[in-house]
């Protein structure tokens, strides 16, 4: 089934169907209390950066997250989490939302994307390697589970240790 999906940036009565989405797409309730968390957070949410993938009946089904991180004490996203409701899970959903939501950074000047997730998946959004920048995760990670992609080429990439939002626990 070839679907089309629309996207666009999360709105105050999306909170709900967000939350049920990351709900039912993680084993546990941790990614839709960290959503609730940034989205509570000052520093760490920026308005625009939370994108949905909507179906064509109109129902969200996906969610792309980027908030405010830092490395070596300069500005950078961290793209976390990203979320697809089962039923619609590896149909275009989750890289609708991504694609929309790297695109919203790009628009909003941002330069740097930072996440931590499966390396067969990420890169074809253009993400590397971190390493291959100089950026750490403050935990023990595999090297190729934490990646990187500069949105500004003109803009110098920061390399150092990534300062998440307090919402992450780190």
């Amino acid at each position: 089934m070839n679907t089309t999906w629309t996207t666009r940036p999360e709105t105050a009565e999306d909170a709900a169907a967000i939350r049920a989405i990351n709900l039912a797409a993680f084993p546990t309730a941790d990614e839709a209390d960290l959503v609730d968390a940034l989205r509570a957070d000052a520093d760490a949410w920026i308005d625009g950066l939370s994108l949905v993938s909507r179906a064509p009946d109109g129902t969200l089904a996906g969610h792309a997250l980027l908030t405010r991180c830092h490395i070596d004490g300069r500005p950078a996203l961290a793209l976390a989490p990203c979320a697809v409701l089962p039923a619609h899970q590896r149909r275009g959903a989750g890289t609708a939302a991504i694609r929309a939501a790297l695109a919203a950074a790009r628009a909003h000047g941002e330069s740097l994307v930072v996440v931590l997730g499966h390396p067969e998946y990420y890169p074809r959004f253009g993400f590397v390697p971190a390493s291959r920048f100089g950026i750490r995760a403050p935990f023990e990670v595999p090297d190729e589970a934490l990646m990187a992609l500069a949105l500004d080429a003109s803009v110098p990439v920061p390399s150092g240790v990534i300062r998440y939002a307090g919402a992450f626990g780190l």
